[in-house]
């Protein structure tokens, strides 16, 4: 099983990541998630500022929304990975 990780310690190189969050309504999430830089996110054309760089997932194929995770793991691990099948 791979533990979650402090969010500090987290890639920031433009991989994905699983990251866990708190939405405003205090409900528990995890998503892949990116940490775009003021730089990459420059790259790509538009109106960007400083506080447009962070941690942003898809909340749907067309939806991105930016949050601020408190932990991570490498994508595609969960907890229960690690669980033997009968």
């Amino acid at each position: 099983m791979t533990k979650k990780q402090a969010i500090s310690t987290a890639p920031k190189d433009g991989s994905k990541v699983q990251v866990f969050w708190t939405d405003e309504d205090g409900q528990e999430n995890e998503s892949i998630g990116q940490y775009r830089s003021l730089d990459r996110l420059k790259a790509t054309g538009g109106q960007w500022d400083e506080t447009d760089a962070g941690w942003w997932i898809f909340t749907d194929s067309n939806t991105q929304k930016k949050v601020v995770p408190h932990s991570w793991q490498p994508a595609g691990k969960s907890g229960d990975e690690d669980a033997e099948e009968e």
